[in-house]
């Protein structure tokens, strides 16, 4: 396995050089401003990545602005305990992607959020746990919450603001390169590999585990 400045320094001869590749880097939020977020700002993270998941894009990021009418601007209670009226009334509903199955996540989702209030809060679980650890993390949402496994998870961290990797074509094709894995990782041992391959970039070049997964998604 490469150490990250031979990664970094292939993904910069590919990129315009150190500068430019520094310039297209994903950071992280600061975990003190992830602990501040609202819940309706994670929730309305995860049904967004839901509702992409497998669906076009541009047509969700289109009609997002019926869906945070459609779901009370993802007010945590209000979705958490949404009866059978207002799930059919959403089936209809043409402001949004008319996806029982997917209409039904919010829900779960919600409630979701509303246990995690017991243990410390949303922000703080999903914000603050451990980067070592982010396998540990994905697992929970995958266990715990609703369509929330595989890249769906990965996605909804990154976007949420705190710090992930995704585990895209490119980055698995570097993990393989790299002799981490030999193929898209999915059992725990292959996700503990990750894991650990990540946290020893991140060890060595003091970064975050957001900007080691983009130099090597660059560095294909």
């Amino acid at each position: 396995m490469r150490d990250f400045d031979q990664i970094f320094a292939i993904s910069a001869d590919r990129h315009g050089g150190p500068e430019s590749l520094e310039a297209k880097l994903t950071r992280p939020r600061p975990v003190q401003e992830l602990a501040q977020l609202p819940e309706a700002h994670w929730l309305a993270t995860l049904t967004k990545c839901v509702f992409q998941a497998g669906f076009n894009w541009k047509v969700i990021e289109h009609k997002w602005a019926g869906f945070e009418a459609a779901f009370d601007g993802f007010d945590v209670g209000r979705c958490a305990f949404m009866d059978d009226e207002k799930f059919d009334a959403l089936i209809t509903d043409t402001r949004i992607v008319r996806n029982g199955p997917k209409i039904a996540t919010v829900r779960d989702n919600a409630a979701l959020l509303l246990e995690l209030r017991a243990e410390g809060g949303v922000s703080e679980t999903l914000g603050g746990w451990p980067s070592e650890d982010y396998i540990g993390l994905l697992d929970m949402l995958k266990t715990r919450g609703s369509r929330l496994g595989g890249m769906t998870g990965q996605y909804a961290m990154r976007f949420a603001g705190r710090d992930a990797f995704i585990l895209s074509r490119d980055v698995t094709a570097r993990l393989i390169a790299e002799g981490v894995v030999d193929k898209q990782p999915t059992s725990k041992t292959a996700m503990k590999a990750v894991q650990s391959a990540f946290n020893t970039w991140c060890d060595q070049s003091g970064r975050s585990l957001s900007e080691v997964s983009r130099v090597l998604a660059m560095s294909v």
